[in-house]
């Protein structure tokens, strides 16, 4: 990691806001130009779905707009190990298609370079 864990923090606390605002201009300018997102789920084996650029995660976030709203990210704690930052989270929203709740924990794990977020491996409990 090249940066300080207060800058590191600042950052992560940066792009959860915009998460929780759904402002994708201001998610995307949180991450580097090349960045890698590897959601929870999706077709490509063993890793979900991975969203490579802006372009990508546009269309990612826009996906996930249309299956659910109102999502709000808490109790988010930050663990820093070696090259990687570990976020933990609680998110809850609803469901667009029936307005039910949804209520899951989950597990971020991003590598940052040059000031901004390079990665993101997102991990979500899934509830049955």
């Amino acid at each position: 990691m090249t940066q300080s864990r207060d800058e590191a923090m600042a950052l992560l606390g940066r792009f959860g806001k915009a998460f929780n605002r759904s402002d994708v201009a201001e998610i995307l300018a949180c991450v580097t130009d090349d960045f890698v997102w590897i959601l929870a789920a999706g077709p490509e084996a063993p890793d979900g779905q991975i969203c490579r650029g802006a372009d990508q995660v546009r269309q990612a976030l826009a996906a996930r707009a249309e299956l659910v709203r109102d999502v709000r990210f808490s109790e988010t704690a930050v663990h820093f190990a070696d090259d990687r930052v570990i976020g933990t989270f609680r998110a809850t929203g609803r469901y667009v298609a029936d307005g039910s709740p949804y209520d899951v924990r989950g597990v971020d794990i991003y590598t940052l370079r040059d000031g901004l977020i390079a990665s993101k491996d997102s991990y979500w409990k899934q509830i049955a």
